[in-house]
């Protein structure tokens, strides 16, 4: 699929580019990753100065509004760097859901922040490490007057150790399986009645479980179809998260390439091996189907409910599929050094195998574009 960038999407690029040659080595990473903190207060404010905070936020509240294919060029860049730092949870997915459900009051109060790198907030959606797309929600929310009380679990709550505000999803009627009755509440992390069990993940990004218990909360604006914003939001994330992934697999083509061009055996690159020269051009083939998905799946974020999703799961199935065959062919490639830490190799691997399993594995895409499909054949 091919697209004429604009000149404002070029210069995102190209700065995005840039600024993680020189500012993001994976020396710098390791040393963060490392660090207590676990990310960089200096880097976010970094990208909030370059207004990449706000891409995803309108300009009435501080952003500059751009399209989800915008912010898919700035996703590559930031996976092709291994970025660690929570711009995905807060600037996409916290930033969409505030636009899309809350008061105008409330969207200046919180977008404005997000933008100028001053809050970092978490959405705490999942209830069960093994559905990442939950449909049900079991954590309740009672009405005290003006006031929410909140009380359930949730877990894999991406960024959640750096939040100091968090987005929770729960149900304001007794039936878990009402949809209807699904609301976004904005929580402090620091009130009482919450406790956070944080934890670092495979790929060096850390997460926490958190459990509320009667913690305070306000209802984000009406939230009148909120479980629809959520899916409208996934979708984008999905979208975004894909084409990190590419710029993760782009990477490891790359250094493949350049690593077998420089490795002897038997008085010669190993790259004039006809076999092994075959399977890299496999490994480009996978990459460029796996591009033009998550491109796909950008350019309909904002279509149909039903071909959104569609194109979502499209892309998420053909990017997680790829990505783990070319970050495998780049770990065989470069021999045992390939899962060391002293290389790269094996850091994308390990986020591309993360990024296999957020908001869904292949298989449960899979499946989901399936009945899509079939729905979309019944109703011609």
């Amino acid at each position: 699929m091919d697209l004429t960038l604009t000149d404002e999407q070029k210069l995102i690029g190209e700065a995005a580019n840039s600024f993680i040659a020189d500012q993001y080595s994976f020396e710098a990473r390791r040393a963060i990753v490392a660090s207590d903190a676990g990310f960089s207060r200096e880097i976010w404010a970094d990208f909030a100065s370059l207004g990449w905070l706000g891409l995803a936020i309108r300009e009435e509240f501080g952003g500059s509004g751009a399209d989800a294919v915008t912010l898919g060029i700035l996703m590559e860049a930031l996976g092709r760097g291994l970025v660690v730092e929570p711009y995905l949870a807060t600037a996409v997915v916290a930033a969409k859901l505030i636009d899309g459900l809350g008061s105008k009051d409330q969207r200046k109060a919180l977008l404005e922040v997000i933008a100028e790198g001053k809050s970092i907030i978490a959405f705490a959606h999942v209830e069960d490490a093994n559905v990442p797309l939950p449909r049900d929600i079991e954590t309740m929310a009672c009405s005290d007057g003006d006031q929410w009380r909140i009380s359930g679990q949730k877990c894999l709550v991406f960024s959640a150790p750096w939040a100091d505000t968090l987005l929770v999803t729960a149900r304001a009627s007794d039936d878990p399986h009402d949809r209807s009755s699904i609301r976004v509440f904005v929580v402090s992390a620091s009130a009482s009645g919450i406790r956070t069990s944080p934890y670092l993940l495979l790929d060096g990004s850390r997460a926490a479980n958190i459990a509320f218990d009667n913690a305070p909360a306000t209802l984000l604006g009406r939230n009148e179809n909120a479980a629809g914003e959520i899916d409208a939001v996934s979708d984008l994330a999905i979208a975004a998260l894909c084409f990190e992934a590419i710029g993760c697999m782009q990477a490891l083509l790359d250094d493949t390439i350049a690593y077998t061009k420089t490795r002897i055996q038997f008085g010669k690159p190993i790259a004039a091996n006809q076999v092994l020269r075959h399977r890299m051009a496999s490994m480009a083939v996978q990459l460029e189907e796996a591009r033009a998905s998550a491109l796909r799946a950008a350019l309909m974020a904002t279509d149909a409910p039903e071909r959104r999703a569609r194109a979502a799961s499209g892309a998420k199935l053909k990017v997680g599929r790829a990505g783990r065959f070319i970050s495998e062919q780049a770990v065989q490639l470069h021999g045992a050094m390939g899962v060391t830490d002293e290389l790269n190799v094996g850091a994308y691997f390990k986020r591309l195998m993360a990024i296999e399993t957020m908001f869904g594995s292949p298989d449960m895409h899979l499946r989901n574009h399936a009945r899509a499909w079939q729905g979309a054949k019944r109703t011609r």
